[in-house]
């Protein structure tokens, strides 16, 4: 067994973590834990979720990859939001499409931290956008009308992963507009668990390019 551990964003990730993605990692010999970013710490008290300053992630990143340096080190960070100082971000490199951009950004960091067990990852555009890879899961928390509404959301791009990442448009925002009391933690969770990973492989390209980086850990 191959331990995994993921630096994630915050709660949301860490129940999708732990409720959807071990068990499917578990199958092919990986156990992965969920660390939940440390925005501040003190001298008795860490505070857990969201980022704003990449220097942040790249000190606990850095820890990390030293003390388990046997072991594998990934993140799930939403690129929606991602901190502008980070590598990559706005560095003027032309990309062909969306996934090239966010891979840019991600071999950029790798380079930056220097660590050789670290796969850094990023979601595109956020974790809400998985939930789209079958919006009849949201029948779970939704009625019939609000699903359907978020089904045609859905047809208008390519994969889940093309939903536009604005402070408007960005799929958490669609999805809380439409469910008003959406609980992103306990939700997202249940949704995610009645879609599967499989669904979301077959989705979101980016998503299955990180499993697929897992899983070679396994070999």
């Amino acid at each position: 067994m191959k331990n995994l551990y993921i630096y994630c964003e915050g709660l949301t990730e860490e129940g999708f973590i732990n409720n959807v993605l071990t068990p499917y990692l578990l199958n092919i010999g990986v156990y992965s834990r969920p660390i939940v970013c440390a925005t501040k710490r003190t001298k008795t008290k860490k505070f857990r979720g969201g980022i704003s300053d990449y220097r942040k992630i790249r000190t606990e990143l850095s820890i990390l990859c030293k003390q388990h340096k046997n072991e594998t080190i990934t993140t799930m960070f939403d690129y929606y939001g991602f901190p502008t100082n980070a590598p990559g971000v706005g560095d003027g490199v032309e990309v062909r499409n969306l996934f090239d951009k966010i891979t840019n950004i991600e071999r950029a960091v790798e380079a930056d931290i220097n660590a050789q067990n670290l796969i850094f990852n990023l979601t595109v555009h956020e974790f809400e956008g998985l939930l789209f890879s079958d919006t009849s899961a949201f029948s779970t928390i939704a009625n019939i009308e609000i699903v359907e509404h978020l089904q045609k959301m859905r047809a208008q791009f390519a994969s889940p992963e093309h939903i536009n990442d604005s402070t408007d448009s960005a799929p958490s925002k669609r999805v809380e507009r439409l469910i008003p009391n959406y609980a992103k933690v306990r939700d997202g969770t249940i949704i995610s668990t009645k879609i599967g990973v499989d669904v979301m492989l077959k989705e979101c390209a980016h998503f299955q390019e990180w499993i697929y980086n897992i899983k070679r850990i396994a070999i």
